[in-house]
Formats: structure tokens, sequence, C-alpha cells
């Protein structure tokens, strides 16, 4: 069985109440819940993380090795500006997917970059929630 780590990063544990109309109005709970019953679907078990601190977000991916098949991560707004989740996602080399909830490129030009791309095998965004439906369904498609 294919085993996922879902990592999320600063305030989205305030989903549902932080500026609904960009993020709309699910709990990071109802999220959550979403993916990993897609994921049981799909035959895969799925555990979740979230953090609004750095390091306890690279720590995390770290602690990955050796235990999953693989990450989905909305790094959040540490998309744009954090050189060490970017190094930590590289230096475990799992298959990862990067998700968001609102279209990045759509909002502020310093949101239409992001530090993780690189080392990831793909973006989701725009689509609310289900883009973690989609991402989980877009790794374990990778993972075979």
């Amino acid at each position: 069985m294919k085993k996922i780590l879902l990592i999320n990063g600063p305030n989205l544990g305030l989903l549902g109440q932080r500026e609904p109309e960009v993020y709309g109005r699910e709990t990071l709970d109802d999220l959550v819940a979403a993916a990993r019953r897609r994921a049981a679907e799909l035959g895969a078990e799925m555990d979740s993380f979230q953090s609004d601190g750095e390091g306890e977000l690279v720590s995390r991916i770290g602690q990955a090795l050796n235990h999953y098949d693989g990450i989905v991560i909305n790094p959040a707004a540490y998309t744009h500006t954090s050189v060490a989740i970017r190094d930590a996602l590289a230096a475990v080399a799992l298959p990862a997917v990067e998700v968001h909830l609102s279209n990045v490129y759509r909002r502020e030009e310093f949101r239409h970059r992001s530090l993780m791309a690189p080392v990831c095998l793909g973006q989701i965004c725009g689509f609310g929630g289900f883009g973690y439906i989609l991402a989980v369904e877009a790794l374990l498609h990778h993972l075979g």
C-alpha cells in the first residue's frame, strides 16, 4: 500500500474563516478528510501535518524519508520565500505535488514565483479544496 504525506503550511489552520472569498469556506479538516478518503479509494494511506513554522515543516519533510512514497504539499506563503523547504524537498527526493487553493497566477505578482516548483512533479492551483483531491490522484498516478 502506498503512503502519502500531506503537508500544509502557515495560516492554513485558519481555513473556513480566513478570506473565504479567496480560500473558500472549507476548513483544513474538511480538505484533509476529503483527500484522505480519495487516497483510501485509490488504495493508499495518507497522513497529514500542518504547521505555521518553517523549521517544523522542514523537519517533517526530512522525517518522511523511508516512511512515505510521496508528498502533497501546500507550502502556502512559504512557496515564494523558503529556500529551506525547497531544499528539504530536494534532499528527500520523494515525488511531490505542490497544491494551492487559489490561482496564484491571478493574484499579486510576488505569488507568481514558486521556489518549490523546480523540485516537484507538478503544481495544481486555483481549484479550491478539489485541488487536494487532484494532487492525491496525480501523485498516485505517478507512483503507479
